[in-house]
């Protein structure tokens, strides 16, 4: 049995799978990821990418912070792909029970997934850091340099910024799903970023599948591991 055989016939023996996803679910959608050779790791500004998205920059100089974001954190002509549409399905037939997702572009939503925990936030959802008053994408994209609220304050994306903690309520739902699933799928991603990588070690089940175009630090814990791009393998899963 090849291993997309068997990623189906486990699929179709369980009723309490929870995926766990990172910035490779959203690369087959246009959406660059960080650190692969193509990714904003790797290309050139006046400042390191790590550095710009900082919480410290972002205070220190909200007006460079503001142009990256814009011109490189934001794709909205990206659209759901396979992945992203194979999982909202597979949560209408009653077999996923949540994603969880590093990613911060909304296209699980878009897909139509209803139980989508975003550890490290959203684009989608901004806020003024005086008055708490939310804004949409549009607001931060149409404004000029500094997005601001009609009560003067800096309009932040509600995205987790380098040296910002994780969300603790986001994250121990996420870890209450994987404790209680059958089936945990993880797809594109590394499992190099922490604490959402640690996700794993909660998970007590006999199917652990690890789809990644490359190794992970974790392939030897996978009950299935699959190197192929995770659009493909559900493409090819929900024929």
């Amino acid at each position: 049995m090849t291993p997309s055989e068997t990623l189906r016939q486990w699929i179709e023996q369980s009723d309490n799978i929870v995926f766990f996803g990172g910035a490779g679910v959203s690369t087959e959608s246009g959406i660059p990821d960080f650190r692969s050779q193509d990714g904003l790791y790797n290309q050139q500004y006046d400042y390191p990418p790590e550095t710009i998205i900082s919480h410290s920059f972002y205070q220190r100089n909200p007006e460079e912070f503001f142009r990256f974001y814009r011109n490189k954190m934001v794709v909205t002509e990206a659209k759901p792909n396979h992945a992203h549409l194979a999982l909202a399905k597979l949560e209408r037939q009653g077999k996923l029970r949540a994603v969880i997702t590093q990613n911060i572009d909304g296209l699980h939503q878009m897909a139509g997934s209803r139980e989508v925990l975003e550890l490290h936030g959203s684009i989608h959802r901004n806020y003024c850091t005086r008055c708490g008053k939310f804004y949409g994408l549009e607001t931060v994209l149409e404004s000029q340099e500094i997005p601001r609220c009609s009560c003067g304050g800096i309009i932040k994306p509600d995205v987790v910024l380098y040296e910002e903690g994780l969300d603790q309520t986001i994250l121990q739902k996420a870890v209450s799903y994987i404790r209680r699933a059958d089936m945990l799928i993880i797809g594109g991603t590394s499992l190099a970023v922490y604490p959402a990588a640690g996700l794993i070690d909660y998970y007590e089940g006999a199917k652990l599948i690890l789809i990644n175009k490359s190794a992970t630090a974790r392939d030897t814990h996978g009950d299935l591991v699959i190197h192929e791009p995770i659009g493909e393998v559900f493409a090819a899963l929900m024929k």
